[in-house]
């Protein structure tokens, strides 16, 4: 699709707010940007309230960078963290009562292709472990069986951090938090499994210590939503405040935690694969030629 669509008619330049005409000519509207680039142009989340050294800050920041068409996405939030940062960025943000992010997106989605027809309008849910895997767990997991096509994005810290570090249906077992100093009795849910088995297209697993993949995954999961259906990504962003984890440590325990029990998973549908390379050039999900018949020997 060409972005030149993206450029201020003549002579209407100067009545365009001033955020619009920033990320025209000095960020990503209009252009392909990479994290590569982070530093060399102005970004679409510059100023949060976050947390110093949060983790979950970085992994936005990052996300936000990898849409492949910023201008024409829409970020749908709930209570949290995570809204705290999402709300600041210069792209619509909607925000849901507590937990039912995934049904606003599904209402959202739809109208947008219904007033838009075949035009790529992004939605990206972006929700903490708490409004995910808990408050909102029913609206998630129904958006999932009906293959609503938007993408869904896990802010996972753990722990219900902004409301003074509860455990959640993500905490691992036996972690011992402020407002859980027995130690959580249950185990971590598998909200991956459950994506999987309720039909999501895209499923995977990161950290935010390493830029390039955060940057690959956003990218499948939000064109794969455009047309196959539901994708799911599960993003580990320590929180700092909660664990105690020293802010110069946040991107080594991030690394450790990747080590230990947070490896990059991804799974991608057959459908799934044949549209990324068909539409969008995939090269490694192009079919495989088929290796030449063997010779058969003939008798002497």
């Amino acid at each position: 699709m060409s972005l030149d669509y993206v450029k201020f008619s003549g002579g209407f330049e100067k009545f365009m707010p001033k955020e619009y005409r920033d990320m025209v000519e000095h960020g990503p509207f209009g252009k392909k940007i990479s994290v590569s680039q982070m530093g060399s142009f102005k970004e679409i989340l510059e100023e949060h309230p976050m947390c110093a050294g949060c983790a979950m800050t970085l992994f936005i920041r990052l996300a936000i960078i990898a849409f492949p068409n910023p201008e024409d996405t829409i970020t749908v939030g709930t209570a949290g963290c995570g809204r705290l940062a999402i709300s600041q960025a210069a792209i619509p943000f909607v925000y849901g009562n507590y937990g039912d992010q995934n049904g606003v997106a599904s209402g959202l989605s739809r109208g947008l292709r219904l007033r838009f027809g075949d035009k790529p309008k992004d939605v990206v849910v972006i929700a903490g472990d708490g409004g995910t895997a808990d408050i909102g767990f029913q609206q998630v997991l129904h958006s999932w069986f009906r293959k609503e096509r938007f993408t869904t994005i896990m802010l996972d810290n753990e722990v219900y951090g902004n409301t003074g570090g509860q455990e959640s249906g993500m905490t691992n077992r036996g972690a011992v938090l402020k407002m859980a100093p027995l130690g959580k009795k249950f185990e971590k849910m598998d909200m991956l499994q459950m994506a999987k088995v309720a039909g999501c297209a895209y499923v995977a697993t990161v950290v935010p210590n390493n830029p390039r993949r955060v940057e690959s995954v956003i990218k499948k999961a939000v064109l794969i939503a455009r047309e196959v259906g539901s994708t799911y990504i599960q993003a580990y962003t320590s929180c700092n405040i909660e664990y105690a984890i020293p802010t110069d440590k946040v991107m080594e325990d991030a690394k450790n935690v990747e080590n230990d029990r947070y490896q990059f998973t991804e799974y991608v549908s057959e459908e799934a694969k044949q549209y990324l390379a068909e539409r969008y050039g995939y090269k490694e999900f192009l079919p495989k030629p088929a290796a030449p018949a063997a010779a058969i020997p003939t008798k002497a």
